[in-house]
């Protein structure tokens, strides 16, 4: 155990930092660079057993805008600020080459004391759960279940957004009876049931809830008059920050401390990886960022997170939860009668 092992469940993690799934992780080179970044695990481009997943995939687009809602160009010198909105795809790769692909890349994952993760998002269950038990039989170590992908409303049968507790315990009870590998359970952020969804993970049998998916929205362009794209599109970036912590400490508060969660949309740096700990994360996922930026994307953060634990005096898994543990309710607060009127502009 060092300063940096992160601990979920059944898993334990050299660092908690993960490179979420994402277009950059489709070829092997790309799953490679993050491997040789340092991180913790690797999720790749998530699969399942529809063909208008993988055909969306070629009619995908992306953008990156500004904070004035001004298209950047893409890559490392984009501002900060800059965030994708986007229409994507699953993995183009037949289920049988990416599986046997995801394999070769989790041999190479363990050279680096790391894990190459499967991610399989839900459209027909009785498919999911003929691809999770291959992914078993195949020797992988962790299999992450989407059910909370933005998109299911755009593209129905597809893929899932699971919004319904009730559902969640069902698909998740399924998949767990089929498979006895350590189980992550992927949830939407578009509701305001996040805590009542990573509770029926867990409860169905979950090691660990990633939240929360990217949300959908509608960007218009002013000068053309139509939706940016053309259509509606997954938003996610350093904005969502406090949403995602928000659920985090909700979702600790009631599922208890001892349940894992990772956390999901928001993260560009490693000051980031220790305010979703803070907030509930036993691990965190970058993903946008490193599609945006390149692989020293993942680095740079993991070097920031140590340097923050080394001037803290800290181990990873001591700053899970603590600011999530000690948020009071409003009416705790100290009274400052009038002090609002000190941020009313004249």
């Amino acid at each position: 155990m060092t300063a940096l092992t992160a601990t979920l469940g059944r898993v334990t993690l050299k660092n908690p930092l993960i490179a979420g799934s994402a277009e950059h992780l489709i070829e092997v080179d790309g799953i490679r660079r993050a491997l040789k970044a340092g991180v913790g695990a690797v999720v790749v481009k998530s699969v399942n057993e529809s063909d208008a997943a993988r055909d969306q995939l070629q009619r995908a687009e992306y953008l990156l805008l500004d904070a004035n809602w001004n298209p950047v160009e893409w890559g490392p010198n984009a501002p900060a600020s800059a965030f994708v909105a986007c229409r994507s795809g699953l993995t183009p790769q037949p289920f049988d080459q990416w599986l046997e692909q995801t394999v070769q890349m989790d041999r190479e994952a363990r050279a680096e004391e790391s894990y190459a993760v499967p991610s399989v998002i839900l459209a027909d269950l009785d498919a999911t759960v003929r691809m999770a038990r291959q992914i078993e039989q195949a020797g992988l170590r962790i299999l992450e279940l989407n059910i909370g992908t933005p998109y299911a409303s755009q593209a129905k049968g597809v893929v899932s957004t699971e919004l319904d507790p009730s559902n969640v315990s069902m698909i998740v009870s399924t998949v767990r009876k089929a498979i006895s590998l350590p189980l992550w359970v992927k949830i939407t952020g578009q509701s305001e049931r996040v805590p009542d969804l990573a509770a029926a993970a867990f409860a169905a049998g979950g090691d660990a809830v990633v939240m929360a998916g990217r949300s959908l929205g509608l960007i218009p362009d002013i000068e053309t008059l139509e939706p940016m794209l053309g259509t509606t599109l997954g938003v996610g970036g350093f904005w969502n920050l406090p949403l995602t912590c928000q659920w985090l400490a909700l979702s600790r508060a009631k599922v208890g401390p001892g349940k894992p969660l990772i956390a999901t949309n928001g993260a560009q740096t490693g000051l980031d990886i220790a305010r979703m700990m803070l907030a509930g994360a036993s691990a965190v996922q970058m993903s946008s960022p490193v599609m945006i930026r390149g692989s020293e994307t993942l680095s740079s953060a993991l070097a920031e997170f140590q340097t923050y634990l080394k001037r803290k005096s800290l181990n990873a898994v001591e700053l899970v939860g603590v600011a999530a543990d000690r948020r009071r309710p409003f009416p705790a607060m100290p009274l400052k009668t009038g002090n609002w009127k000190k941020y009313v502009s004249m």
